[in-house]
């Protein structure tokens, strides 16, 4: 699948099959995260693999719209080092790597989808809690991964009234 037909057809998958992802296709969705693009080329990411039942299930109990981990074969929860980066940058770092794999996990043949940590309380404090997170870390995002269940048409959301040229 090219580049742009995997960013036009990307759709948030919730829904998975019970099919296992393998540890080399894991591998290379992270390799996707870390070539995002990073102010000052900091790169302040890292990741933390979960694919074990237990910890998947407990994330639905303070992540409302979690339900679908339950099926997922893994998830991937994206975060930022608050020591590094640079300063005021580090969320649209982890949410370029966040967009990256979502992109790589289409383009490969699976089904995901983002859910929001970062900026609510009680998210961050859950993942850090659940994972044992130093304090330095920061969760952003956290991406359902699995084999998909479901198909969900592409659309064209090109609206030309969003676009402006040299000016409002």
């Amino acid at each position: 699948m090219d580049a742009m037909e995997a960013i036009l057809s990307r759709r948030s998958i919730r829904s998975y099959t019970s099919q296992k992802i393998s540890d080399q296709l894991i591998k290379e969705l992270l390799e996707a995260a870390m070539s995002a693009p990073s102010a000052g080329n900091e790169q302040p990411w890292h990741f933390v693999i979960i694919n074990d039942r237990n910890i998947l299930g407990e994330i639905t109990r303070f992540h409302p719209y979690s339900g679908m981990l339950k099926k997922a074969q893994v998830a991937i929860l994206v975060c930022v080092d608050l020591d590094s980066g640079k300063e005021g940058f580090l969320v649209q770092d982890g949410s370029a790597a966040t967009e990256n794999l979502l992109i790589a996990a289409h383009a490969k043949g699976l089904g995901a989808v983002w859910l929001g940590i970062y900026p609510l309380k009680e998210r961050i404090t859950g993942m850090v809690k659940l994972l044992d997170l130093p304090e330095r870390i920061l969760p952003l995002s956290l991406i359902s991964i699995g084999y998909s269940a479901e198909e969900i048409p592409r659309e064209n959301r090109y609206d030309p009234t969003r676009v402006h040229t040299n000016g409002w």
